[in-house]
């Protein structure tokens, strides 16, 4: 009888495309992370992280994000929102890190480069997952705050959790919900309901925006 040795099932951290080095210059590691497709990695003084593919529902709740966030400052004009896939570069860190999401007000677009941010940006968010934690809580969380990230949030679907921090004198001061809904500092009239971030499906974006006073 003929035997078939089925081929072993791919976990997800083998789809992550391994850098040829673990440890890299800024310049390898900028040529080896544009180099290929669906690239997700960071760079930490010559260590290359990887990060594993995003799941579904984070993916969605991203996406959802980017929508609302995009819209809100097009709308205010207040300047530029960046997605997951675009890196921001700290030089006196030796960082290279991709936000799940940035904004860069109007009077800093000049920070903004070919394929990076060259320096902090206003605010950032970050979705927290399961590999992350460490990475977004402590880490990004010190780095943003040394580099003058004026506004932190950290966005965790796991627990259920939002974290929102203003910088105040160089240090982060966590922003304390008002029922449930946290207010941005730097983007004024802006807010997030924990309502709107743990619904399945998430809330309509058209819905959300007209609250927020963006579409009539």
């Amino acid at each position: 009888m003929l035997t078939i040795n089925p081929k072993p099932v791919q976990k997800e951290r083998d789809w992550i495309p391994a850098p040829p080095r673990p440890v890299m210059t800024e310049i390898e590691f900028v040529a080896w992370a544009y180099a290929g497709e669906n690239i997700r990695a960071e760079w930490e003084n010559g260590k290359v992280i990887t990060m594993a593919p995003v799941s579904a529902a984070e993916d969605d709740l991203n996406n959802w994000l980017l929508t609302i966030l995009r819209v809100f400052c097009e709308e205010h004009d207040l300047g530029l929102v960046k997605g997951s896939q675009f890196m921001v570069r700290f030089a006196r860190q030796k960082r290279r890190r991709m936000p799940d999401l940035m904004f860069i007000a109007k009077a800093r677009q000049n920070l903004i480069k070919q394929t990076h941010l060259e320096g902090a940006p206003d605010l950032a968010l970050e979705i927290v997952s399961a590999d992350s934690q460490t990475r977004d809580r402590r880490k990004k969380f010190l780095e943003y705050q040394k580099a003058g990230v004026r506004e932190y949030w950290i966005i965790d679907p796991l627990s259920r959790q939002v974290e929102l921090y203003s910088l105040s004198r160089g240090t982060y001061v966590e922003v304390e919900p008002i029922k449930d809904t946290w207010h941005s500092v730097v983007l004024p009239g802006f807010y997030l309901k924990g309502a709107w971030l743990w619904r399945k499906p998430l809330p309509k974006s058209f819905a959300v925006l007209k609250e927020l006073g963006v579409l009539g």
